[in-house]
């Protein structure tokens, strides 16, 4: 019976060491950036060794990797809670997935880390494979949805998606700054429906 209980209590452990490092990470991102946020750093928050810093990720970039991995997770998870708080049509689930989406992005942290250190660190080809593989199918889902059902004209279904997800980005960097998030909501609610 012991050497059943030991896997799990490995693979417990495990997960506990990745989380920990995920989190302290997660948070030193955000508060200090990339570039400013050191190893030895990471892993004196996380409590575990460097060694288990290295058993978990290749290197601080890799880290960075999984930590930008789970916000993008996390803005997806908004946007699709938000598109479905009310039962409506498809240009109502567009206009509120981008509520949604601004909400997800109201923490400062979670704006450095996606928008800003995110293309420095790893690249614009891998932040938009990282995008696609998580939430840029939210947007692109919703829009196809539109489209089928007659709420948007039928447009290249990726040059839009492309497009509006970076126009979502800079209305997200700009509430960041100060900017009052009902103007962008208004700016954007007027370029859907300037799709039909």
């Amino acid at each position: 019976m012991q050497q059943e209980n030991e896997p799990r209590s490995n693979r417990d452990r495990t997960e506990a060491t990745r989380s920990a490092l995920l989190n302290a990470a997660r948070a030193l991102f955000a508060e200090k950036g990339y570039a400013e946020t050191s190893t030895p750093e990471i892993v004196r928050a996380a409590g575990v060794t460097r060694g288990a810093l290295y058993h978990h990720f290749e290197d601080k970039e890799a880290l960075f990797r999984a930590v930008i991995t789970e916000e993008y997770l996390a803005v997806a998870d908004e946007i699709t809670a938000s598109a479905k708080t009310e039962p409506g049509s498809a240009m109502d689930a567009l206009k509120l997935g981008s509520r949604g989406y601004l909400k997800a992005m109201a923490d400062k942290g979670r704006v450095r880390i996606m928008l800003r250190d995110g293309p420095a660190v790893l690249g614009q080809m891998e932040l938009d494979k990282i995008d696609r593989e998580t939430s840029a199918d939210t947007l692109r889902r919703g829009l196809a949805e539109a489209m089928e059902s007659g709420a948007i004209k039928n447009l290249p279904i990726d040059a839009l998606t492309v497009q509006l997800s970076a126009l979502f980005d800079r209305a997200a960097l700009a509430v960041s700054e100060g900017d009052d998030p009902k103007d962008h909501l208004h700016v954007l609610d007027a370029i859907f429906i300037a799709l039909k």
